[in-house]
């Protein structure tokens, strides 16, 4: 692991700021080579939450899983960065920020060959559970880097560019792992990695500063029940599909463990003399109303992607490639209002911008609940297109106000905080979407089955359609395929719709937000 004195560290050698406006909190030499390097490592980590998702068939194959157990592929990685992500401010005060960088690059470099090379099921959940631990660390470290190195007034820009990488990163994702899984191989996905990490490393190893270390005593009982719950509850959410829910003795348990530590980590965080989180963070009404958004922006945003490419494969017969080039649009949309939402901060309150990019989501996903099996790719493209308008908008804007009133000492635990949450609500959301996709397709499926009668049938009567031995058969086989197809649309429907209002219904909470005057860090809890 690299020093925060390495050879290299000369030309940007970090000053404290004095806090004055127009000054940057950490300087360095090459401003823009470095938010490349750091932008990269985000874009890096993020693609690795969704890149795999295309691929596990073809994992199964090859790792000798079942479709059962393959599925710990995506489960681990997730655990892991759940677990991971709350230490990050104090690994950051206690080993320097620089080397934590380093670290965490360089552990998801050789995490992602390890995964190209593995062999056994065993094997890559072993390697993905140290992806997961170094990349939970990349997202808080990023997001601070770049606060650090740009003065108050270039801090939506910042925001704007950061925030392009984590939202077009999931989108790209399924994309680029089908394109690899297709021309090459699956173990690609992974050794993508390696080449671009290289690039990233050479350029944060030159350029990164380090913020000052501080002393600061580990809270190992609060960690350790943050580290339980969040863990319990994200195993509750991954496994609960397949278990039939609170009908298993395995979610029950998962989810009474979850409940129990996380309470326990509460009170332990109200009452600790030194509790792993400073108790002031949560005074900050910004940063709390901030973290809020980010669990509902994680919902909102992301179970419509994860619902769309099994929604377009399935019922549209779309290919993985195919599917990718109609959802990239949304990634278009969000580069297009981060842009521009990044010229508004100071000059009108940015709430206004968050409350109505709030309302264009809702307005999409409400467009989406309109959708039939005869909808066109045209229609797809725009509503994702104008979705990501909505998503460009809100998530800078969040991310700007959720730290304009924060001390800068406590970014990487307020960044930690937030990347926590946008993951746990992105799960939340995804799981609840695909728990009501699943009843909702039984429920509708058992409904239209009493439209089959003899009068709605030309060609057979159901009730006789045994008589026909094979081909009556399939006659009502092909009928029962239609009835699931139009269920299973139905309840896609049933999913936007729901969040389409809930998006609606949450937008009057933005003003819960301060819109401070002025450039972002001007207030701070500590003056």
């Amino acid at each position: 692991m690299a020093s925060a004195a390495g050879p290299a560290q000369a030309p940007s050698t970090p000053q404290r700021a004095s806090g004055a406006v127009g000054e940057a909190a950490l300087s360095v030499a090459q401003r823009g080579f470095l938010t490349v390097g750091v932008m990269a490592a985000m874009v890096m980590q993020v693609l690795d939450t969704t890149i795999a998702n295309v691929a596990l068939p073809h994992m199964q194959a090859s790792l000798n899983a079942t479709s059962d157990t393959v599925t710990w592929v995506l489960t681990s990685y997730i655990v892991a960065a759940a677990i991971a992500t709350p230490i990050t401010g104090w690994l950051s005060d206690r080993f320097g920020s620089r080397n934590l960088f380093l670290f965490a690059v360089s552990g998801f470099i050789i995490a992602s060959m390890l995964c190209g090379i593995a062999t056994s099921l065993e094997e890559m959940v072993a390697f993905r559970l140290l992806q997961g631990i170094c990349g939970a660390f990349i997202p808080p470290l990023s997001q601070t880097v770049m606060m650090d190195i740009n003065p108050p007034e270039r801090q939506a820009k910042a925001m704007s560019i950061w925030g392009m990488g984590v939202m077009v990163g999931p989108i790209m994702g399924p994309v680029l792992g089908g394109w690899l899984t297709e021309n090459y191989s699956w173990r690609w996905c992974f050794y993508v990695n390696v080449p671009i990490g290289a690039l990233t490393l050479a350029i944060l190893w030159l350029l990164l500063p380090s913020r000052p270390r501080t002393e600061r005593r580990f809270d190992g009982f609060g960690f350790g029940m943050i580290a339980l719950g969040v863990a319990s509850f994200q195993l509750m959410l991954d496994r609960g599909q397949h278990e039939d829910w609170f009908q298993s003795w395995e979610i029950l348990i998962e989810g009474g463990i979850a409940i129990a530590a996380l309470w326990v980590a509460v009170v332990h965080l109200a009452t600790a003399k030194r509790p792993l989180f400073e108790r002031a963070l949560f005074r900050d009404r910004n940063l709390v109303a901030g973290m809020f958004f980010m669990l509902l922006i994680g919902a909102i945003t992301l179970a419509p992607l994860a619902l769309l490419p099994p929604m377009l494969q399935h019922l549209y017969g779309y290919s993985v490639i195919y599917t990718g080039m109609v959802l990239a649009p949304r990634g278009a949309g969000v580069l297009i209002t981060m842009f521009i939402s990044s010229q508004f901060a100071g000059k009108i309150d940015l709430r206004f911008v968050i409350a109505t990019g709030m309302l264009i989501i809702s307005y999409s996903l409400w467009e989406m609940a309109q959708w039939s099996l005869d909808v066109g790719p045209a229609s797809i493209v725009t509503t994702g297109f104008l979705q990501g308008l909505g998503m460009g908008l809100v998530f800078m804007q969040l991310n700007t106000l959720a730290f304009a009133t924060l001390d800068r000492r406590w970014r990487t635990d307020g960044t930690s905080l937030m990347n926590l949450l946008r993951s746990l609500g992105a799960s939340a959301g995804i799981s609840l979407c695909t728990t009501l996709l699943t009843q909702n397709t039984q429920t509708t499926h058992e409904h239209l089955t009493r439209f089959v009668t003899r009068s709605a049938l030309d060609v057979i009567d159901p009730a006789q359609a045994t008589r026909y031995g094979e081909i009556g058969g399939a006659a009502l086989a092909a009928v029962n395929a239609e009835l699931t197809r139009q269920a299973t649309m139905i309840a896609y429907l049933n999913d936007f719709y729901m969040l389409a209002i809930v998006t609606l219904v949450c937008t009057p909470l933005v003003f819960v937000l301060r819109n401070p005057r002025g450039p972002v860090e001007q207030v701070h809890l500590g003056e």
